[in-house]
């Protein structure tokens, strides 16, 4: 079968819905499952009373501020985790009330599908609605997504050949491009299969195949941001923003690069994505400041190591990722599959929120922002929905 004709939505639905042929697991998915669920239970209680009077936009829950649940609008980066958090539960549990909560919670991000203010798209609308149609084939979530696909290539630059991510910051980048823009790149993949128009998989390549170029080091870490001149084309300043220092490898970034490269693979067959997703795997394994749990640090290249903050959003990352990158990596399959359920037995024992508590998530001593001083050694919805791919994705291997 030729890879680019293999549906991602066809892919994804592999990887979380075969029956297991794992003899024997060494993750109680089942027990986990059972944990989230009475965590997302919480949680919908917990939402209303966070709501802002005056501030009725204020709807998807982020992250804890000064112990309190933080909702953000629809515009915020992470507003998509939640909803696929709520899809991921309705997936395992065929609970039709984790079906119902997960279309209110999708819903009210509608109005994103035309915000050409962010590269966030994927972020926002392939999680929640794209999880949404895979496993109700909702026609309305579909034509929502191609519209959000419409709207994210408007984006792109033809002459740096990669779209754009912020526009904020207009004194430090002329044209920034970072690393987590690959994420988005799986709903122009989708839109290409669902209307039969190769311009937005020729956008995908493109980027990913810029990025390839500029983003990374010989080592095969990757700078966070990579500013572009869009009359020459050329990168023209590299940095790490998130991360502790320019040349420094923020963890985040790199599992960032691990999960798209190893996606991009999946939608395309091109081997130097697998390649590359394999190098950054590489990388990251066998750092010498990845602990023992497998749960890294903020920065591999953090100065106080092993007094520094964890990222466990990271590690809940990797190990998606990685679930899927041993399904196309014979040769290292073994040492994948290990690695992640290390990472997954570590977030289900010593990471886990107390049952009941932290408003309702499930992960702890997550990092977003360190040098803003932002969300350090808190719970991210992001954190959540990742982890809780990653176990389907571990349950479920083919």
């Amino acid at each position: 079968m030729n890879r680019k004709h293999i549906s991602p939505l066809f892919i994804s639905l592999l990887l979380a819905a075969v029956p297991s042929a794992v003899s024997a697991q060494k993750v109680s998915v089942k027990k986990a499952f059972r944990f989230a669920e009475k965590q997302a239970e919480v949680m919908l209680t917990e939402i209303p009373k966070a709501h802002v009077p005056g501030k009725p936009q204020l709807t998807e829950p982020r992250t804890l501020e000064n112990g309190e649940l933080k909702l953000v609008t629809s515009r915020d980066w992470t507003s998509g985790f939640f909803p696929g958090e709520l899809w991921y539960l309705y997936q395992y549990s065929g609970d039709s009330k984790w079906l119902n909560a997960a279309k209110k919670y999708t819903d009210l991000l509608q109005q994103e599908q035309w915000n050409g203010g962010t590269h966030d798209m994927g972020f926002k609308m392939y999680c929640s609605y794209g999880k949404g149609y895979r496993l109700t084939k909702d026609t309305a979530y579909r034509c929502i997504l191609i519209q959000s696909a419409r709207t994210l290539i408007t984006r792109f630059n033809a002459k740096a050949g990669v779209i754009r991510s912020w526009d904020h910051g207009k004194d430090k980048w002329s044209y920034p491009v970072i690393i987590d823009n690959m994420m988005n790149l799986e709903l122009l993949f989708a839109a290409t299969h669902f209307t039969g128009d190769s311009s937005f998989y020729r956008i995908a390549v493109t980027h990913a195949n810029t990025t390839l170029k500029n983003h990374f080091r010989t080592d095969y870490s990757s700078w966070h941001v990579v500013d572009y001149d869009t009359a020459t084309g050329s990168a023209i300043k590299k940095t790490t923003h998130q991360g502790f220092a320019d040349e420094s490898a923020w963890a985040r970034g790199q599992a960032w690069g691990l999960y798209a490269y190893t996606m991009c693979f999946r939608e395309t067959g091109d081997s130097a994505y697998l390649r590359q997703a394999q190098h950054i795997a590489a990388f990251v394994l066998h750092h010498p400041s990845l602990p023992a749990d497998k749960i890294p640090y903020w920065d591999f290249n953090a100065p106080g190591i092993p007094n520094e903050p964890r990222d466990a959003s990271a590690a809940a990352v990797i190990a998606s990722g990685l679930l899927e990158l041993s399904t196309y990596s014979a040769q290292h399959a073994k040492a994948y599959r290990k690695a992640a359920t290390a990472i997954l037995q570590s977030l289900g024992t010593k990471y886990c929120a107390a049952p009941g508590g932290s408003k309702g998530f499930i992960l702890l001593h997550s990092t977003g922002h360190k040098p803003g001083n932002s969300e350090i050694d808190v719970p991210l919805n992001y954190a959540d929905y990742y982890y809780l791919e990653a176990l389907l994705r571990y349950q479920n291997l083919p």
